[in-house]
């Protein structure tokens, strides 16, 4: 064997090994060309001010999470912590939430990823616990009971300490379809 067909045979087996590498990983459930490429699951609306963006992420074996971004459009606006009572403070703010129902309940506590700052209202006693002012990010581990239709229901309200609040929104449905293997929003 001279050098040249030395070369050509020893570039086919990298080749061919190549090719039977990927088919073993394939075969084996390991992950596949697309796969690296394929986005979360995203759906988004905007009402009283505030575009939601709710994703669905780490979704393996019926567990995941599910985070909502809170952006107010416009400056200098803020959303009230997920701890808030119900009824705000002094009947001041509705609190930033996300809750499931159906086929997905919460595998855990919404958390929230900005530091809450406690700001005074006139004519209000108590210090009112808000986020500082632009978006926020929440997450809510959850798990499906079983394969179906569920239900993420969204509140919040924002408000401007120069400019006033916006009108609350509660319970807003965002609908989801889960499996085993995967959750995808419904068509809003």
């Amino acid at each position: 064997m001279n050098v040249s067909q030395y070369m050509r045979s020893s570039r086919t087996a990298r080749v061919s090994i190549a090719l039977l590498s990927c088919a073993a990983l394939a075969a084996c459930g390991g992950p596949q060309a697309g796969d690296a490429h394929r986005s979360a699951p995203t759906t988004s609306f905007t009402e009283q001010g505030v575009t939601v963006t709710l994703t669905v992420s780490d979704w393996h074996a019926s567990t995941g999470t599910l985070s909502a971004v809170f952006t107010p459009e416009r400056k200098g606006f803020h959303l009230y912590s997920t701890d808030l009572p119900a009824d705000g403070v002094e009947g001041v703010g509705r609190p930033t939430a996300m809750a499931v129902s159906g086929a997905v309940r919460a595998d855990g506590r919404l958390a929230a990823s900005a530091q809450v700052r406690s700001i005074t209202v006139p004519g209000v006693e108590a210090p009112v616990p808000v986020y500082p002012d632009g978006p926020v990010t929440t997450t809510l581990p959850v798990r499906a009971g079983a394969d179906g239709q569920a239900t993420v229901l969204l509140g919040y309200a924002s408000c401007s300490t120069q400019d006033g609040c916006t009108i609350p929104v509660s319970d807003h449905p965002v609908h989801l379809h889960v499996t085993a293997g995967r959750a995808t929003f419904s068509p809003q």
